[in-house]
């Protein structure tokens, strides 16, 4: 082997190495929520970017809990538990929308334009803080003349069993996810109230979408501007008192922008199962859509006839409430992967 040769190699591969390292150390990025950074109970277009990143790069990001400090200090949490953030972004923070989520970001992805489709995956989730609090108040929930009064109650989280000590021999398990993760709308929307969800995503609420899974947005502006926050240590399915149990997370997002895909509803994939979902303030035309739109995904991934991917939604699929409680209310359905033989891939990957 002739040395001088050998030694130019291991030096354009160690060059090479140094190359990759260096640009896998680019590509992510932290983004933590300051006054500067955050969107308050609102998705809008005209929002600018918080964040610039590139098609495959990640970035792990702080949300923070929904709730101000006073509320939080009135309903039991020690001043010196409230994030020192939520107390910054709660003085400073004068532009706000109609909502109540405290959402991080926007952030803009190059390449995206409107039509594309934006997959975000979800690589991690983790508590931020050691309580989570759930609430109602008089106009609130699903059955606001049952309770025609405000109640707030702050769990403690155990984030070592993984459980919210609800009461006295009673652990909730916990499976954190964002309440509310999703694009800026078309520009002609404008600004819109943070809490309904819809084809922008955003407080979809969805208690699968948690770490392992991967959520697909339309794209309507331009970088897409994802913005995320609305923090749950867990939830059950329907939300029926309007809130979950309501936190502060941090999460790892790897963000790609897919040209080859067209969606008009956001869609999910976990390691296990399809998700599509529907979207409108009638819970049946949600559940209807979203029946739709499984069998679009079947029909255009799987390769099945539409009567085959209705008759194989009634035979496989599960048909849920997402949530009932954000104004436009929720229904997704749920395939299992393990019914399709392994060489029937779908093109969503």
């Amino acid at each position: 082997m002739n040395t001088r040769h050998s030694a130019r190699t291991i030096g354009s591969l160690l060059l090479a190495l140094c190359s990759f390292a260096t640009h896998t150390a680019r590509a992510q990025h932290k983004l933590v929520p300051t006054p500067t950074t955050v969107a308050w109970g609102y998705y809008d277009a005209a929002a600018p970017p918080v964040l610039r990143i590139k098609s495959g790069e990640t970035v792990n990001v702080h949300t923070l809990i929904t709730s101000t400090p006073a509320r939080l200090e009135g309903a039991g949490v020690a001043p010196a538990q409230v994030e020192p953030a939520l107390r910054d972004i709660t003085t400073h923070v004068t532009n706000k929308g109609p909502g109540g989520h405290i959402l991080t970001g926007p952030i803009f992805v190059e390449g995206a334009e409107p039509g594309d489709v934006l997959e975000v995956r979800i690589q991690s989730i983790k508590l931020a803080i050691p309580y989570a609090y759930n609430a109602f108040g008089p106009k609130s929930g699903f059955i606001p003349e049952d309770f025609p009064y405000a109640r707030m109650k702050i769990i403690p989280l155990d984030a070592k069993k993984m459980v919210a000590h609800f009461a006295p021999g009673i652990d909730v398990p916990l499976r954190p996810f964002f309440g509310s993760m999703g694009v800026a709308p078309p520009a002609a929307a404008g600004r819109l109230n943070s809490a309904p969800p819809g084809i922008h995503g955003g407080n979809l609420d969805n208690k699968e979408l948690v770490a392992g899974t991967t959520l697909y947005l339309p794209v309507h502006a331009a970088g897409a501007l994802f913005f995320v926050g609305d923090g749950h240590a867990g939830q059950g399915n329907g939300e029926v008192d309007i809130t979950a149990l309501e936190t502060s997370l941090t999460g790892t997002l790897q963000f790609i922008v897919r040209k080859d895909l067209r969606l008009s509803l956001p869609r999910a994939e976990t390691p296990t199962a399809y998700i599509s979902m529907g979207l409108n303030e009638d819970l049946t035309l949600a559940a209807k859509d979203a029946v739709r739109e499984m069998i679009a995904f079947l029909v255009t991934e799987k390769g099945l006839t539409r009567d085959d991917a209705y008759m194989l939604c009634s035979v496989a699929a599960d048909l849920n409430t997402t949530q009932v409680v954000d104004g436009t209310r929720g229904a997704h359905i749920i395939i299992p992967k393990s019914i399709f033989q392994k060489t029937a891939k779908a093109k969503t990957k």
